[in-house]
């Protein structure tokens, strides 16, 4: 499939769209990469935002673990996202690591 036939996400069955799926199913039924495009909003050429959040995912270890183990510097320099998709995934995982530490001192672990 050449660049210019690359599927979109509005070109997938709207069921299917990670967004509508998230409203209709709830988020814990989205895979780390629909839950990752979301976050990411928009591809870029020849590149839908499941495409990307697939690659950025990947280089990462293929977890949001590993993904959340970079700096904005790291992000970055994963398939040149720009500095909004970059704030974007950073705030996210910083909220992600606020919760996890609240969620361990409320139960005394911290």
């Amino acid at each position: 499939m050449s660049e210019s036939q690359k599927k979109t996400i509005k070109d997938l069955p709207e069921d299917e769209r990670p967004r509508e799926k998230l409203l209709k199913y709830g988020a814990d039924k989205l895979s780390n990469t629909e839950l990752l495009a979301i976050l990411l909003r928009t591809g870029t050429k020849g590149k839908s935002a499941i495409d990307m959040a697939e690659e950025i995912l990947k280089s990462a270890g293929g977890t949001f673990k590993g993904l959340a183990g970079k700096d904005t510097e790291d992000i970055t320099k994963m398939l040149g996202l720009k500095n909004a998709k970059v704030a974007t995934v950073a705030a996210a995982l910083e909220i992600s690591r606020r919760v996890s530490k609240q969620i361990l001192k409320d139960k005394g672990i911290i």
